[in-house]
């Protein structure tokens, strides 16, 4: 496949499309997220800092998970058909980046909340914490984990392309710890819309996962054999002593 663009003509459109759509969200959502926000800070403001934890570490669950979902997509080849690579490339690492920050923010709250306050070596040290200490921790390392991630971007060419790409696939260890650390951790992971986002977000994963493996695999099997490396000829066979 490759990139043939959008009609320019469509563009008014297009974006037209997507603000409508934008806007329709908003009209939705924010309401009843506003007025659940009133509520809390006028019954019990001391909650903010863990409603705020709360909305960031989902935001930041979503763009990590389409970071991946992007990266398959990429390594399908499934957006060339419709995105340049190098652009899908920058959303892909712009996804990465979205994520890390938001989590580092979900972080720093934590030492805000006045119910279960985090100190900072509570905050940054894995398996320390005071409140679920055990999936916490799993939730610090995929942190790292992604930060490490991210700052391969930066430094592909001094590592090279096959040493970043190898570590790359880390990312779905970050991924599954990401998905324990929000359903074993959060508060609101008996809901149905959250449990829903994380069965979606890795049903997701999953199938994409499974089918670049397929895509691989076929690869491999269509690859022309090599040919066998041409004998040099050989001359009549000669009899005589060596030396003589």
């Amino acid at each position: 496949m490759t990139y043939r663009g959008l009609d320019p003509r469509t563009r008014l459109v297009r974006w037209g499309l997507f603000g409508i759509v934008v806007a329709a969200v908003l009209a939705v959502t924010l309401p009843a997220a506003a007025g659940a926000l009133l509520r809390v800070a006028q019954v019990a403001p001391d909650r903010l800092p863990w409603v705020g934890t709360r909305l960031l570490g989902f935001l930041s669950y979503f763009a990590i998970a389409g970071s991946v979902v992007y990266g398959l997509l990429l390594s399908t080849k499934v957006l060339d058909a419709i995105a340049h690579r190098p652009v899908s490339f920058a959303l892909h690492q712009d996804l990465s980046a979205i994520g890390l920050g938001l989590a580092g923010v979900h972080v720093a709250l934590l030492g805000l909340d006045g119910k279960v306050p985090f100190t900072l070596a509570e905050m940054v040290v894995p398996f320390a914490a005071p409140y679920r200490p055990l999936w916490v921790g799993v939730g610090q390392l995929t942190l790292y984990v992604l930060a490490i991630v991210y700052a391969s971007f930066h430094v592909r060419r001094q590592i090279g392309q096959r040493a970043w790409r190898t570590l790359h696939y880390v990312t779905f260890l970050a991924f599954a710890g990401s998905t324990a650390h929000g359903v074993l951790t959060g508060s609101d992971s008996g809901t149905a819309w959250a449990w829903w986002s994380y069965v979606v977000a890795t049903a997701l994963v999953l199938a994409l996962t499974a089918y670049r493996v397929v895509q691989a695999l076929e690869a491999r099997r269509g690859a022309p054999v090599p040919p066998l490396p041409a004998r040099a000829p050989r001359g009549p066979l000669d009899l005589r002593t060596p030396g003589r």
